[in-house]
């Protein structure tokens, strides 16, 4: 493999691998989002994680004896930027890596904030505070519906969240007060991103909708998807991505509906994309499961996209790169609904790269980036550490 073609980046969104070093800071102390849900479930079977080296990363219960034979190279990833959140991990991999984090608000936004939100959009809000999503519409839903006025909340992830029942405030009317919150968070209110979250239903049983949309600060300078686009190959965004990167370095975008919809699409992009990245986010893991502290459903739903990996692997051809990693923990396990602080997987895979090579453990995300870099063949000018050489297989 003497040139890259295609790299496939696949992210199980809060798939942890054990606390980081500096858990403690964060309150994270004994998170392992991966053990600890395989220990919950009484063990897991994930044959093909397994056979690209999860078993070699994390001594988690299995049903299944592990493989005599790895097909990918293993390792895990260190989060250099301080925090713990969804545009922290995936800016890092290509490339970013914060020296401080978002800010976030476990009091509620403060009146600079809430008074000019309210005058943008014309109405009250409700709520303005730490919650689950979930049990916020819940809480509160029935007087939105009747008043009109949103539900905002917040977490302990840098994140102004709206949400609002679809026939109470439309689609393009929440996404406007998205915008709207995006130009008032600024300076020490500007958070990692405004979330849309529509739901649907009545009091007692209401449901959120895909029609989720997340508005990101933009990254502070280049990541390697700009580079790339620059260069004229395809940077092909599956699910989250695109809002993620404010939709910068992002060539073709589909938002997905679920992440079984994430792995069609992204066999479809594997069938039409001769050169250039995939990058796909898995979100059910974090927002069906990890948020709600379902270890249940978070190991079931482990299981049920382990089956569909093999088709992922199938798909590849020679000169693919595939990496399935994470981008944060959520361990559905601990009293927290929030994310943890956690080392995430590192498993790669190609067609024409060595096998069972121990990549260890890295010290940034962004070696995705700089090894994607060095097998296109692009000098690589940001954080992190190519591992290219260490999988290339002589010719």
């Amino acid at each position: 493999m003497s040139a890259l073609k295609r790299g496939i980046i696949v992210v199980l969104d809060s798939l942890g691998v054990g606390e980081l070093p500096d858990a403690a800071e964060y309150g994270d102390v004994g998170s392992n989002t991966l053990v600890n849900t395989a220990s919950y479930a009484g063990g897991l079977s994930l044959p093909n994680l397994n056979h690209l080296g999860l078993c070699n990363i994390a001594s988690y219960p299995s049903k299944i004896q592990p493989p005599h034979h790895i097909l990918g190279n293993y390792g895990k990833l260190r989060e250099a930027s301080k925090g713990k959140d969804t545009t922290t991990g995936h800016w890092e991999m290509m490339g970013v890596v914060l020296e401080h984090p978002f800010p976030v608000f476990p009091q509620g936004f403060p009146e600079e904030v809430m008074m000019p939100f309210e005058k943008a959009i014309g109405r009250k809000v409700l709520g303005n505070q730490v919650a689950s999503g979930t049990q916020i519409i819940e809480k509160l839903g029935k007087e939105h519906m009747e008043t009109g006025f949103p539900i905002i909340y917040t977490s302990a992830d840098s994140v102004f969240q709206i949400a609002a029942h679809e026939d109470i405030i439309p689609i393009d009317a929440l996404y406007e007060m998205c915008l709207q919150a995006r130009r008032i968070l600024k300076g020490e209110y500007e958070v990692g991103r405004v979330i849309a979250r529509p739901f649907v239903g009545e009091p007692g049983s209401f449901v959120r909708t895909p029609n989720r949309k997340d508005f990101s600060r933009k990254p502070p300078h280049d990541t390697f998807l700009d580079m790339l686009k620059a260069d004229g190959k395809t940077v092909a965004a599956v699910g989250k991505i695109e809002d993620i990167f404010a939709g910068q370095g992002i060539t073709e975008a589909i938002h997905t509906k679920d992440d079984q919809d994430g792995i069609e699409v992204t066999l479809k992009f594997m069938e039409q994309v001769d050169r250039g990245v995939i990058f796909t986010n898995l979100v059910n893991f974090d927002a069906q499961f990890g948020h709600r502290n379902d270890a249940e459903g978070y190991g079931r739903h482990l299981e049920e996209i382990d089956e569909q990996i093999s088709r992922l692997i199938q798909a590849g051809q020679p000169g693919d790169l595939i990496i399935f990693t994470g981008d944060h923990g959520c361990d559905p396990t601990t009293p927290s609904t929030d994310h943890s602080r956690e080392y995430t997987p590192l498993l790669v895979y190609g067609k024409d790269t060595k096998q069972g090579v121990d990549l260890g453990i890295r010290e940034t995300f962004a070696d995705i980036a700089a090894t994607f870099a060095e097998g296109f063949g692009m000098k690589w000018p940001y954080a992190g550490k190519s591992f290219w050489q260490e999988i290339l297989l002589e010719k």
